[in-house]
């Protein structure tokens, strides 16, 4: 997942390292392992780095907090890039499934604006959440091959033969806090959304990475990104292309973004077309619609893959699904999650920050945490704002990545059904796939990274070869389990998922409040520059139910 920044002045929610413009050069030569120097727990290097003028920030500096986490950062990047996703991942073997789908979605709604103890909001829970699907893109990793037939699957390969992918996400952002690209809310009061598509720019095979002249220039770097927001026009802002994508334009929400009220119904449909996937969205309470289409008519590029020399060419193109259907062999094969067809909340990146603050985008020098409840401060309080930054709720927080499982999303704040102290429950049904969206998904698979995140090259102990030291809940920087870790359950009549917590009247039958996320799960990976061998990690708990225990 990913958020930016502007060039020079401003700092965004992913670089959230430093007190002034945290850029790094970046580049293939710079990328040699840090493991060493991350088993401190934090996601801030040791240095601030310095970006030059007109280069654009990486998904290892600026934005790396919604970039889609890659399975092995060190061949990738300088330092660690992730964060805690607990995703629903849906399975059918019915055809166009994977690239045809349908969702009802209810934006949740958040207390009165004015902090108290105890008072949680839906940006402390979340800087976004998606709904994510797996592309085609002829130059992204791993780069053995020229061609990626759209909608097939025929793509379901080898991993030495696999064509290029790359993961789409249409992410919404919650109102009340920093705007973007300083932070992460589009406006004070309403919800906004984007289609985003990350690519990687790796050869595993060959163990060779993009020109450190492109990285430079393009937006995430080694993980480039297009970026458009939903517009009612159906026309992006400015360019959403990694090399001609602008922050004024671009990334300014203006009045021809969609916004959307807390508490509205959205239809949301997903289909490809002759020039790529088109997302529509349908408010039916406000009767306003939004639409994006992944086109090169719209400005959607890839990168042309080049390791060596300093050329940086980027190329129009239509961005079509990758797969006809969607199962454990239409994963992303970079990606340490396991996903296709998906949805996931981008939790764990605000911690409050008791202490003074002298400047926005700081490092919290003394207590964190929810108020009545501080400890103390640790490496990754970094990317803090004073409350006079906020849109809305005029609070002090920090928004780097929670590494120590400690931040206001591993507290039981979550929706609960107390309206004056927490949210109201975000809310989706599983997708609906056929010609009239009427054909429900086969089965769920409910799926965490949290062994991604407790790795020693993160400052934990999770041996993701053997499994040990890998924990359900997380451990969080005192050594005891995370005080809470949301889970999905279901509501009665016409099923919807909530996630956070139970909600009385609401939640149909409480699921178990741990173990929802299963057992270790391995996944097999290519080896960064092993010729084509393969490696087997831990990266996530996953627990496949076999059904759909909520068709819609």
């Amino acid at each position: 997942m990913k958020l930016f920044r502007g060039l020079t002045a401003f700092a965004s929610i992913g670089s959230l390292v430093a007190v002034v413009v945290l850029i790094s050069t970046g580049g293939a030569a710079a990328r040699t392992s840090q493991a060493a120097s991350a088993a401190q727990k934090t996601s801030a290097p040791a240095t601030s780095p310095v970006r030059e003028e007109g280069q654009k920030p990486e998904c290892d500096d600026t934005f790396r907090l919604l970039c889609a986490e890659v399975d092995d950062w060190q061949s990738v990047f300088s330092y660690y890039v992730g964060h805690d996703e607990p995703s629903n991942i849906f399975y059918s073997n019915t055809p166009g499934s994977g690239n045809r789908m349908r969702y009802q979605l209810t934006l949740p709604t958040d207390p009165a604006p004015t902090p108290i103890p105890g008072r949680s909001y839906n940006f402390m829970l979340h800087p976004a959440f998606w709904f994510g699907l797996a592309m085609c893109d002829t130059q992204s990793y791993p780069e053995q091959v020229s061609t990626c037939a759209a909608d097939s699957d025929s793509n379901i390969t080898s991993l030495q033969t696999h064509p290029g992918t790359a993961f789409m996400e249409l992410q919404f952002y919650p109102p009340g806090y920093v705007k973007q690209f300083t932070g992460f809310s589009c406006d004070a009061v309403n919800y906004c959304a984007a289609l985003t598509i990350d690519s990687l720019s790796e050869d595993p095979v060959a163990g060779t990475l993009l020109n450190n002249t492109c990285q430079s220039q393009i937006l995430g770097g080694l993980e480039y990104v297009n970026f458009a927001y939903i517009t009612k026009s159906g026309v992006p802002q400015g360019p959403p292309g990694p090399k001609s994508f602008q922050f004024v334009g671009s990334g300014d929400p203006g009045p021809n973004v969609l916004y959307m009220r807390p508490g509205d119904h959205i239809t949301i449909t997903l289909h490809d077309t002759a020039h790529g996937l088109q997302i529509d969205l349908n408010d039916s309470d406000t009767g306003q619609s939004g639409s994006m289409t992944a086109s090169a008519s719209n400005g959607f590029s890839q990168i042309q893959y080049a390791p060596t020399g300093s050329s940086c060419t980027e190329t129009p193109y239509d961005f079509h699904p990758e797969y006809s259907t969607t199962s454990p062999q239409t994963r992303v094969p970079w990606a340490a999650h396991t996903y296709n067809v998906a949805f996931s909340d981008e939790i764990g990146h605000f911690d409050f920050c008791q202490a003074g603050l002298a400047v926005n985008k700081g490092t919290c020098h003394g207590l964190e945490g929810m108020p009545g409840d501080v400890e103390r401060a640790d490496g990754d309080d970094n990317g803090c704002f004073k409350a006079s930054a906020s849109t809305l709720v005029p609070v002090q927080g920090c928004l780097d990545t929670n590494a120590g499982f400690d931040g206001v999303s591993y507290q039981n704040v979550w929706p609960d059904g107390n309206l004056t102290m927490h949210p109201t429950p975000l809310q989706f049904t599983s997708p609906l796939t056929g010609a009239n969206y009427d054909v429900n998904y086969d089965s769920s698979v409910f799926e965490a990274d949290m062994p991604r995140i407790e790795a020693p090259d993160f400052g934990g102990s999770c041996n993701r070869t053997t499994g040990a030291g890998c924990t359900n809940p997380p451990i969080t920087d005192d050594g005891a389990p995370a005080t809470f870790y949301p889970f999905y359950s279901t509501t009665a009549g016409p099923c919807r998922w909530i996630f956070g917590n139970d909600v009385p009247g609401l939640t149909a039958k409480p699921p178990p409040k741990t173990g929802q996320y299963g057992a270790l799960f391995k996944s097999t990976y290519l080896v960064f520059g092993g010729g084509g061998a393969t490696v087997d990690r831990f990266n996530n708990f996953q627990n496949a139910l076999g059904t759909n225990p909520c068709p819609s």
